[in-house]
């Protein structure tokens, strides 16, 4: 048997350009295509940092925009080389739902967190209660918001959970009010008690001007009138004026001689029926 060696190698090297073309032709299409995917990555982030948005959120968004276009590139790679990508392609979306199913909670507080730093319905240093916790805020995260409680203890919410649930930024507005009451006893003058606790109230440390303390009749129990002391302050110096206003209407009461209040009960024996 005789072979034609001239026309094996007239294939051969036929074979072997349009593999070349192919492979130069795809190495090309990667090449541009990086560039194109890392032209769009800066437009894309250009565009954010003119509108600001926090740097974190810049690297996030950058890296998925690039993966997810890396991805269509080798796709389309592979389908010039005339690779099945109908097959590749729904493994990669089952793979995204399997990712994400397992992740489901860790990517909820992902997508909170970008809502937070977003909107920022608070920032790091502000006294807030959100998901449950009460304190100033440290550190805001992408998964999770750090808190630092009244009592020094270092808390870790995860940002859906801050994000789902109302948030109180006590941090918001110039100052806060303080809630005290003051209960007196039966006879006691209140419009006196109501003087002397604003002339005292005032003098704390502190205490705003404007608005000035509030103190008003707020309630009747058995034992006597009920005062809502309300002193206005920043949130800075909440509990020194808190602690501060329930000494003053001690130290007050005592000085204007106001007996303690006790609840007094009226006793009647009823006989029996003639």
């Amino acid at each position: 048997m005789n072979v034609d060696w001239n026309q094996v190698l007239a294939t051969v090297t036929q074979t072997a350009t349009n593999v070349g073309l192919k492979l130069l032709g795809a190495l090309a299409v990667f090449i541009v295509g990086r560039w194109l995917i890392q032209l769009a990555v800066r437009l894309v982030s250009a565009a954010l940092e003119k509108q600001k948005v926090d740097p974190t959120i810049l690297r996030y968004v950058a890296s998925i925009i690039s993966v997810s276009l890396n991805v269509l590139l080798v796709v389309a790679i592979l389908g010039y080389f005339g690779v099945e990508t109908t097959s590749f392609a729904a493994l990669v979306a089952a793979m995204g739902i399997a990712i994400g199913a397992a992740w489901a909670g860790l990517l909820s507080n992902f997508a909170a967190g970008v809502f937070v730093i977003v909107l920022r319905p608070f920032k790091v240093g502000d006294f807030i209660q959100a998901g449950g916790v009460t304190g100033t805020v440290v550190r805001i995260g992408l998964f999770a918001t750090e808190v630092l409680t009244p009592d020094n203890v270092h808390t870790i919410v995860g940002n859906a959970k801050v994000f789902g649930d109302n948030i109180l930024n006590y941090s918001a507005s110039e100052y806060r009010r303080v809630d005290r009451t003051a209960q007196l006893a039966h006879g006691v003058d209140v419009n006196d008690a109501i003087a002397r606790l604003k002339a005292r109230v005032a003098a704390i440390p502190n205490v705003n001007e404007t608005p000035a303390p509030d103190v008003e009749i707020l309630d009747f129990t058995p034992m006597g009138p009920v005062l809502a002391v309300r002193p206005y302050t920043h949130t800075d110096h909440y509990w020194q004026v808190y602690f501060d206003t329930n000494r003053v209407i001690k130290e007050e009461f005592g000085a204007a001689g106001y007996p303690v209040p006790e609840q007094h009960v009226v006793l009647r024996q009823v006989g029996p029926k003639a």
